[in-house]
């Protein structure tokens, strides 16, 4: 597990997109229809590198034995003055070659951890609602807050219901 600064995520764009293009095709709504274009996909990787750099996105990346990436997690940390104490966690995403090995928790696990350290002391997300995410989360502590109908398109672009969480941290 490794966090990444805004020039690896820059320079490995690519191998991004791969994982991300992976996802997609896999079911997994988070935020784009399938197909997925490659372009698109890396497009999409080095803006968040802007954000990055920017200090608004950390990102983690888990690499497989080839040393590429298996694995993605990010935290997104709001520009206002009143919200320094949270941050969103975001684009929690496992290729369907490394899946139930308990990557996600670790993902999961790394970002919490990770918040704590830097004084975060309130995350939230939000994922869809039936999807293998909801487990990993309940059974990680986190809390349902609600249930927004029709919120995002599946990969498929069928409106779906989402899930928001949270979980408190540091007592």
């Amino acid at each position: 597990m490794e966090r990444w600064t805004a020039a690896q995520v820059r320079r490995r764009a690519g191998e991004l997109a791969e994982l991300l293009a992976d996802t997609v095709a896999g079911g997994a709504s988070v935020g784009f229809l399938a197909p997925l274009a490659h372009e698109e996909a890396a497009a999409w990787w080095r803006e968040r590198a802007q954000a990055a750099q920017a200090g608004r996105l950390a990102v983690w990346a888990a690499l497989d034995a080839t040393g590429r990436p298996a694995g993605t997690v990010s935290l997104a940390h709001p520009g206002k003055p009143n919200s320094r104490h949270r941050a969103e966690l975001v684009k929690l995403m496992v290729h369907r070659s490394a899946r139930g090995q308990g990557l996600g928790r670790r993902l999961l696990r790394t970002a919490e951890e990770a918040a704590a350290d830097a004084g975060i002391t309130l995350l939230h997300l939000d994922t869809e609602t039936g999807s293998p995410a909801e487990h990993l989360y309940r059974s990680a502590g986190w809390t349902r807050a609600g249930v927004i109908p029709d919120y995002a398109a599946s990969p498929t672009g069928e409106l779906r219901p989402t899930t928001l969480y949270f979980k408190r941290l540091g007592g």
